[in-house]
């Protein structure tokens, strides 16, 4: 055969038409309107044996430019961060990398216990009372989390701040469209949410304010202001927060500020940026809203001879079988990417994770300075994390390609989010990035003219 995997014979095909009583694929088809079909074969290169597909498959991924070749300045909610060899090693084993959903206790002990430990971690991480096992990734956490907010207070308008991420803000959209929830974008002051315009759109029919922490330029929210404001002007709105996790390590906790929900991406821990996922988003309440957290949960028990063991608890059976009276329709979760960020955040600790978001916050300083230093203008004086606007001489694109002549990948172009930012710049820079990388690319972006 010269084929290793051949999916489906004609054979195959043949009974598969017959049992559902059609003669051809076309006549299987036949509901889609001529005009739209494509009346000639594809212009596809003729199959290849296993070898020669493989070798073409490597040609072609080595013309991508990506971070185990070039210093990555880029971020914008993708972030190239160190990752423990141990992650590798556990998430590779089969007991893990088969796993789907631990629906039988008894043989699933292993992956109910990494699952429990995950939401532990994140609940320590957050301030919060509990966590689920996580989610798709941040933006849908984000989406979910406002419907969970709009279905709790039984009120229609939310309140996101512009600064979150662009991409959360569509998904949320589009929640939002099915839930006929009505969003009003509050903008930005300085890089954060403009307390005064929260203050004129707060009333008693906000189910939620949402902000992200630190935001999408990279500048840390005043998580107490905002609460402030919704206790004196919508008390029955909730606080949302989606919050960077690894910032946590060294940021005040949205649960220390009062927040209500406060979901994330743990890309930042194990998940590598691989081209932009999968991700592994998380959902973390207080207690009252415990029944309401969409997806999974993972409790702490004792078997019948006292010994600790784990089960699958609390999922409403709403998101199952009554699917129309649900919450939410999520019923699984990124048990693998999970398991990722546990082992990551386990391998690092407490104290090494509060050293590694210090690092980010130390050497994003000294890029500022470095890059103001050579005459180039920094958006923003509040405090940031691991992010920065900075405006530049020339069009993002050009100064892109000219450090990508430097091996270097450059930051994201801020006006295909926002017109006004043309010609700005946002960079990211974590603790993998060198003191001479930071040099070399503030130098290469100060000398174009």
């Amino acid at each position: 055969m010269e084929f290793r995997y051949l999916p489906m014979t004609e054979e195959d095909k043949t009974d598969m038409l017959k049992t559902i009583g059609v003669e051809s694929t076309d006549e299987l088809f036949s509901d889609i309107p001529p005009e739209v079909k494509l009346d000639r074969e594809m212009k596809l290169k003729p199959p290849e044996n296993e070898y020669s597909l493989t070798e073409e498959m490597r040609r072609l991924s080595s013309k991508n430019s990506d971070i185990r070749q070039y210093v990555s300045f880029l971020g914008a909610g993708v972030y190239d961060h160190h990752i423990p060899s141990v992650v590798d090693h556990v998430i590779s084993r089969s007991e893990f990398y088969t796993a789907y959903t631990p629906y039988q206790p008894e043989i699933s002990q292993g992956e109910l216990q990494a699952i429990f430990e995950f939401q532990t971690m994140i609940a320590e991480l957050t301030a919060m009372d509990l966590a689920n096992s996580s989610m798709y990734d941040g933006g849908t956490a984000l989406a979910e989390a406002i419907t969970l907010a709009a279905s709790q207070t039984k009120k229609k308008k939310i309140l996101l701040s512009e600064s979150i991420h662009p991409d959360s803000k569509e998904v949320i959209g589009t929640y939002a469209k099915a839930h006929n929830l009505e969003l009003v974008m509050i903008g930005e002051n300085n890089g954060t949410v403009s307390i005064d315009e929260l203050d004129e759109h707060l009333s008693d029919d906000v189910a939620a304010v949402a902000v992200q922490y630190p935001n999408f330029y990279g500048q840390v929210e005043p998580l107490g202001e905002v609460k402030s404001k919704i206790e004196e002007k919508a008390k029955k709105a909730m606080f949302v927060v989606s919050a960077n996790p690894l910032a946590l390590g060294y940021l005040t906790p949205p649960g220390a500020f009062g927040a209500d929900i406060v979901v994330g991406d743990t890309q930042v821990f194990g998940i590598p940026a691989q081209f932009g996922g999968p991700h592994c988003g998380y959902f973390a309440v207080t207690k009252k809203l415990m029944r309401k957290v969409p997806g999974r949960l993972v409790g702490e028990t004792v078997d019948e001879n006292g010994e600790r063991g784990f089960v699958l608890t609390l999922q409403a059976r709403e998101q199952h079988i009554r699917r129309e009276k649900a919450t939410s329709n999520i019923c699984s979760n990124q048990a693998l990417n999970a398991l990722a960020s546990s082992v990551a955040m386990t391998s690092l600790g407490k104290e090494g994770l509060y050293q590694m978001a210090k690092m980010n916050i130390q050497k994003a300083m000294y890029m500022k300075n470095r890059l103001e230093s050579e005459g180039l203008t920094v958006m923003f004086d509040g405090p940031f994390f691991n992010e920065l606007v900075v405006q530049l001489p020339q069009s993002v694109k050009v100064v892109n390609e000219r450090l990508h002549e430097e091996g270097i990948i450059g930051g994201f172009d801020m006006r295909r989010v926002n017109e006004k930012y043309e010609d700005c710049m946002l960079v990211a820079v974590t603790e993998v990035r060198s003191r001479q990388e930071i040099e070399n690319f503030a130098k290469i972006v100060g000398g174009i003219s």
